[in-house]
């Protein structure tokens, strides 16, 4: 039963703390997913989240999701990506690699117009708990900088948007306790695609749909530099928009963004 409905999917190409809701611009496609609502994130209040990784996540109800990629920006992989989300016109978080940002500045410029949130995810993405705590500090200010001269122009290691998350979700309590001295909020995930293994868009979106449909909601990671993520994209969001599921944009607390649904 599973399978049959992988193949239909495919073949058919609460209350919030600190959200900030108003209008946004209309979805020109009425039976579109669409953006539910924003969520706006305080780090005093959640200075980590995403139970994999700590005790605490995001302020999501029953069958909400907030999308993020990581390792982008990749530009053959990373612009699908970006076409499958307008397409459904959803919004999602994007925590970029430095050095891609630095290669490809004007995707991360694109990935900012066209309404997704920036986040940042290091320099060269090293195992930072297996390093000095010194060099993984600056591995990640590095990254921070990269990502906002690519998206403004200017180097700086004071985030715009203060959203880290550390690669492969590992890090030490040091590193925690700085980042969370600087305001800025550190990302784990609630589930994730798997899409470090080899499988095929098919076999990937079996794997996620039944990972949420057992999690009922959260925060979810998928990898942009990923073409099989890519090509599975559409045809994930159409599973959320036909099993009733909602999309969640986050964004740094103080920031005034508006939200409706779409759909």
């Amino acid at each position: 039963m599973a399978g049959a409905l992988v193949a239909t999917v495919i073949g058919n190409a609460a209350t919030v703390i600190g959200a900030a809701e108003t209008e946004a611009a209309e979805c020109p496609r009425k039976d579109a997913l669409g953006t539910s609502r924003v969520l706006s994130v305080d780090p005093k209040t959640y200075p980590r989240v995403g139970l994999k990784s700590f005790p605490q996540t995001l302020p999501l109800a029953d069958r909400e999701v907030v999308l993020t990629f990581d390792d982008g920006p990749n530009p053959p992989t990373t612009s699908k990506v970006l076409a499958a989300l307008a397409q459904e016109c959803v919004r999602a978080t994007f925590f970029l690699i430095g050095q891609h940002a630095s290669e490809h500045p004007d995707m991360v410029k694109r990935i900012a117009r066209e309404g997704h949130t920036v986040g940042h995810h290091s320099y060269s993405h090293p195992f930072m708990g297996r390093i000095p705590f010194e060099k993984a500090m600056a591995d990640i200010d590095r990254g921070i900088a990269a990502d906002e001269m690519a998206l403004h122009g200017v180097s700086t290691t004071t985030p715009s948007t203060p959203f880290f998350r550390f690669p492969y979700f590992e890090s030490t309590q040091a590193q925690l306790d700085l980042l969370q001295s600087r305001g800025i909020i550190v990302f784990g995930a609630d589930l994730w695609a798997s899409d470090w293994e080899e499988m095929t868009p098919e076999q990937q979106l079996k794997l996620v749909t039944e990972r949420l449909a057992a999690s009922g909601k959260g925060i979810i990671l998928f990898h942009d530099n990923k073409a099989r993520t890519a090509a599975m994209m559409p045809a994930f969001l159409r599973y959320l928009r036909e099993n009733d599921y909602r999309v969640v944009h986050i964004v740094p607390a103080g920031t005034s963004q508006k939200s409706a649904d779409t759909r």
